[in-house]
């Protein structure tokens, strides 16, 4: 698939069937019982395409009145890799649908972009074809 193609099945649209924006509170609410305790929104983000990976984001989103930094975001994408509820094989799964091979996928480290937007990069490697 050329990058043209890609970029138009990667638009903010197929990211949020993705990770849908109510999993931030379903999320907050498996993990300490109560969806207000969550520090943050989880988002999808397109960050880049080329012809053998895509790079995308988990976009954390400080919430009004809440504390990002504190909250310990540098754990989580190893809680992310295997929480069902974000449930990252089911995203390849469904990018896979799509007609993409996806030869690995994996987290990268959590970015502090600012006090109120931490990133953590998800890279998808494709498979030639």
């Amino acid at each position: 698939m050329d990058h043209a193609e890609l970029t138009q099945i990667f638009t903010q649209d197929f990211l949020d069937t993705l990770l849908p924006a109510q999993k931030s509170d379903q999320f907050f609410e498996a993990l300490y019982g109560d969806a207000s305790e969550g520090a943050y929104d989880i988002q999808l983000e397109l960050i880049s395409v080329t012809t053998s990976r895509i790079v995308l984001a988990f976009n954390l989103t400080q919430r009004p009145g809440k504390c990002l930094v504190c909250s310990l975001t540098y754990g989580i994408p190893n809680v992310f890799t295997r929480h069902p509820l974000i449930n990252i094989k089911g995203m390849v799964e469904k990018i896979e649908e799509k007609g993409i091979k996806v030869k690995c996928w994996r987290l990268g480290d959590t970015e502090e972009n600012s006090s109120e937007l931490h990133v953590i990069p998800f890279f998808l490697d494709m498979e030639s074809t």
